[in-house]
C-alpha cells in the first residue's frame, strides 16, 4: 500500500507540473498577444551609411538621409562638411535646418565624408580640378548617380551646399558638373580653382589669405577649363561670407562673385541690393547669382535662420507636381484630371512693369514651351528690394516680399503646350521699380 501511495503521489506531482507548465505557457501567450496590441513607436528616419556606391578613388564615405515621407520625384541635396568635420557633425549641427526641411518637403540628402587626415576635401590637385579627374569630386558624383537611381530623384533638382572646405567643393562641383547641378549655396568658401596647388599640398595660403586676385574673365575661364567644351548654362549660385573671416579671408567673397557673374554672363554691378536681416547685405546679379555679406562675423557663420534663405534659393521648399490621375464618378458624369510636371527648359516668362511715385503694377506672362500640358502650377519669383505686393489677380501670392510664390486659381490651372497664362499684381516700392526675376515654374527655371 505504501508503494502504491508513493506511485500515486508521483503521478499527481507530474500532473501538477504539467498543468503548471500549461498555465505558464498560456500566460506567456496572452502577454505576447497583449504586447502586440500595444502601439509601438515608429522608427524615425536617420543617417545611414552606404557602401559600394560606385567609383570612389579617394575612399570617401557616403551617408544618406531619407525622410520618412519622400516626395514621389524628390530633389537631391549634396551637403559637404568642413575640415575636421563629418557627415554626422553637419547633419546634427550647422546643416540641421536642411534636415528639418527635408522632413517637410520630402527631398533626399547625400553626405560625402572625407577620410584623409584633417578631413578636408581635395579642391587643390590637378585630378580634383577636372571633370571625372579621379579625386574627391569623382567619388561624390558616384554618390549622386547612386542616389538618382535608388530614390527616383528629379534630375532637374540636384543641388549642392557646403561649409568652408565643403563650400570650396560646392564651387568645384558646380563648375565641373554644370549639367548635373541646378544650383549651389556656398558658406565661407573660395572660387573654383583658387586652392590649386602643384606641390601635393591641399592648402593654398595665397588663396586662403585673400591675396589671389583675378579678373572675372580669368576666374570664369578657370572654371570653364574644368569642363572643356561645355557651352550650356551654369548652376545658379548663392554665396555667403563674413567680413571678419581670417581663415578664408573676405576678399574671396568678391572673387567668387567675379567668377559666377562671368559664368552667367551678367554684370558684376548688382541688379538689386537689400538687407534681409540686420548686418546682412544681399546683392543679386541677374537671375542666377546672389551674394550675402554678413558684417562683423568671422569664418564660423551664425547659421540660425540662414539656411531658410538657401532652402528657398535652391528650390528645395516645393515639389513640382507629379504625374497623377484622379477620376471622380457621379451618377451622370466621370471627370478625369491629370497633373503633369514641366519638362526641363519647358517654360518662358515675360514681365512688364507700369510704375508711378511709390507704386507699380506688374504683368507676368507664363508660356509653356514644352509639348506637354501643365495642370496645376506654382510660379516662384524674387521681387527687388523695397517692393511689397498689396494685391493681385489671376493667382494667389505669398509672401508679399522677397521670394514670392504665385499659385494658379481654378480657371487657369492648365497651360496647354505652347499656351500662355497672364497674371499680375500691384505693389509698393521704395525706388526700385525693376521687374521681378529668378522665375521658376513648378521648381524648374524658366527663360525670360
Amino acid at each position: 500500500m505504501a508503494v502504491r501511495r508513493c506511485a500515486m503521489t508521483a503521478r499527481a506531482d507530474q500532473d501538477g507540473l504539467r498543468i503548471a507548465a500549461l498555465v505558464a505557457a498560456a500566460l506567456l501567450l496572452i502577454a505576447a498577444v497583449a504586447l502586440s496590441l500595444v502601439p509601438q513607436p515608429a522608427v524615425a528616419a536617420s543617417l545611414a551609411r552606404v557602401t559600394n556606391f560606385g567609383t570612389n578613388p579617394t575612399n570617401l564615405n557616403m551617408y544618406v538621409y531619407v525622410p520618412d515621407r519622400v516626395a514621389p520625384r524628390p530633389a537631391l541635396l549634396v551637403m559637404v562638411h568642413y575640415c575636421t568635420g563629418s557627415a554626422s557633425a553637419v547633419h546634427n549641427g550647422n546643416g540641421r535646418d536642411y534636415v528639418t526641411a527635408a522632413d517637410r518637403y520630402g527631398y533626399v540628402i547625400v553626405y560625402p565624408e572625407a577620410t584623409r587626415d584633417g578631413r578636408c576635401f581635395d579642391v587643390s590637385t590637378a585630378n580634383a580640378l577636372r571633370r571625372n579627374g579621379g579625386s574627391d569630386s569623382t567619388g561624390i558624383m558616384s554618390m549622386v548617380s547612386y542616389a538618382r537611381q535608388r530614390y527616383n530623384v528629379d534630375p532637374a533638382r540636384i543641388v549642392v551646399s557646403g561649409f568652408s572646405s565643403g563650400a570650396m567643393m560646392t564651387n568645384v562641383l558646380a563648375a565641373e558638373y554644370p549639367d548635373v547641378f541646378s544650383a549651389g549655396a556656398a558658406f565661407s568658401g573660395v572660387p573654383a580653382g583658387c586652392f590649386a596647388t602643384t606641390n601635393g599640398s591641399l592648402w593654398n595660403s595665397q588663396c586662403s589669405g585673400g591675396n589671389l586676385l583675378k579678373t572675372p574673365q580669368q576666374w570664369g575661364d578657370q572654371a570653364r577649363a574644368m569642363y572643356p567644351g561645355y557651352t550650356g548654362r551654369y548652376p545658379r549660385m548663392q554665396l555667403w561670407h563674413g567680413t571678419n573671416d581670417t581663415t578664408l579671408a573676405y576678399p574671396n567673397f568678391g572673387e567668387e562673385l567675379d567668377q559666377w557673374t562671368n559664368l552667367h554672363g551678367v554684370s558684376r554691378t548688382p541688379s538689386s541690393t537689400d538687407q534681409p536681416k540686420q548686418n546682412w547685405t544681399r546683392t543679386r546679379y541677374g537671375t542666377g547669382v546672389e551674394g550675402v555679406s554678413i558684417q562683423g562675423v568671422g569664418h564660423d557663420l551664425p547659421m540660425a535662420g540662414m539656411l531658410a534663405y538657401s532652402i528657398a534659393f535652391l528650390g528645395l521648399d516645393s515639389n513640382p507636381p507629379t504625374t497623377t490621375t484622379t477620376t471622380t464618378t457621379t451618377t451622370t458624369t466621370t471627370t478625369t484630371t491629370t497633373t503633369t510636371p514641366v519638362p526641363s527648359d519647358g517654360c518662358k516668362v515675360a514681365a512688364s512693369v507700369n510704375p508711378w511715385n511709390t507704386g507699380l503694377t506688374e504683368t507676368i506672362t507664363i508660356t509653356n514651351t514644352s509639348s506637354t500640358a501643365v495642370n496645376g502650377w506654382q510660379l516662384q519669383f524674387t521681387l527687388p528690394g523695397g517692393q511689397a505686393i498689396t494685391g493681385g489677380w489671376s493667382a494667389t501670392y505669398s509672401p508679399a516680399t522677397g521670394q514670392v510664390t504665385a499659385r494658379n486659381v481654378d480657371y487657369n490651372a492648365q497651360i496647354p503646350p505652347n499656351g500662355s497664362v497672364s497674371i499680375g499684381f500691384q505693389a509698393t516700392h521704395t525706388g526700385d521699380t525693376a521687374a521681378a526675376g529668378e522665375f521658376t515654374l513648378n521648381g524648374l527655371s524658366c527663360q525670360n
